[in-house]
């Protein structure tokens, strides 16, 4: 069990003040971790750490946007000053402005790729930095933990919401890309794509069933501390889908064909343009139809539905 303690360990969690980023908070909280919790200025994130306090663990709210950069750097200077240390960090913070592609604002679009994207980067930035320094003083690896937060949204292409899907794509090219610069230094990434009911997908579920919730926020959170934890050493750049009871790690893009312009026409081997409608000509010839480059294998995994509906009656976003 020592390996899944978080005791005296530091950490942070952006969007901490409802959701997930609750359920984390207070989940990490309960696991041993000191918590630096982060979200826009209000009341809901003091009183999570309230909450965390109240049931004997440590917690201090250091409010302010997470897409801004004085926030990443506040962030690390907080863990460091409560502290004397960050080990964790988990990027939850999120919004949404939904909208088809064709009526979409360029505002509705910044908003969501500053406070999702730019959120993830910014922190990233800020607490990599200051595990190489350590790194360099310690001359080995040291400690880090880091906790992203994709969605289905990107895997799936999700009609309604282009800024999201991009941004959460980004946020799992972020992960890996921090995942292979930052191994040596003792630091791990991995990334989250949860189904949780929360008041941000509030409008695309109903209203929650009597008993166990699949969809309850907390069922998501177990991973997220595993992630954390010593025991996850050996877990980096990974991309899980996780809801309910179930979870999924998901694999990296595929090479579905391979078209060799030598084997369509063309006499020097280099793509003409017949010889690229040879190639592709049985692909154009097809009925139109989904995206090809989507996965909806998630879809499967479980009925619970946020804003899609897959053969068979599953969902997910």
């Amino acid at each position: 069990m020592d390996a899944l303690t978080l005791d005296g360990r530091a950490a942070i969690v952006t969007g901490a003040g409802s959701g997930l980023g609750r359920a984390e908070a207070l989940a990490l909280a309960a696991a041993g971790a000191r918590l630096i919790l982060n979200d826009l200025p209000g009341t809901a994130v003091h009183q999570v750490a309230e909450e965390i306090t109240a049931a004997g663990g440590q917690a201090a709210v250091s409010a302010g946007d997470a897409g801004e950069w004085a926030t990443g750097e506040q962030l690390v200077a907080a863990a460091l000053g409560a502290y004397g240390r960050l080990d964790i960090l988990v990027n939850n913070a999120g919004v949404l402005r939904d909208r088809m592609v064709f009526t979409m604002s360029a505002g509705e679009w910044d908003t969501v790729i500053r406070v999702h994207l730019r959120g993830h980067f910014v922190t990233t930035r800020f607490a990599t930095a200051h595990w190489r320094e350590q790194s360099k003083r310690a001359g080995g690896p040291v400690y880090g933990r880091i906790v992203n937060t994709s969605s289905e949204a990107f895997l799936l292409g999700s009609p309604g919401q282009p800024n999201y899907a991009a941004a959460k794509a980004g946020i799992a090219a972020l992960t890996v890309t921090t995942a292979r610069s930052c191994a040596r230094y003792g630091v791990t990434a991995n990334a989250i794509c949860p189904r949780a009911r929360t008041a941000m997908t509030a409008d695309l579920m109903g209203p929650p069933p009597a008993g166990v919730d699949p969809l309850d926020p907390r069922h998501v959170a177990p991973l997220v501390v595993y992630l954390a934890s010593p025991a996850a050493a050996g877990i980096n750049g990974e991309v899980f889908v996780v809801h309910g009871g179930v979870a999924a790690v998901m694999a990296p893009p595929t090479v579905r064909e391979v078209f060799q312009a030598a084997e369509h026409g063309s006499a020097d081997g280099m793509w003409t343009l017949e010889s690229v409608r040879r190639a592709l000509g049985p692909m154009s010839a097809a009925p139109p139809g989904a995206p090809g480059f989507a996965c909806e294998d998630t879809l499967a995994l479980a009925s619970e539905t946020i804003g899609f509906t897959a053969p068979g009656g599953g969902g997910g976003r």
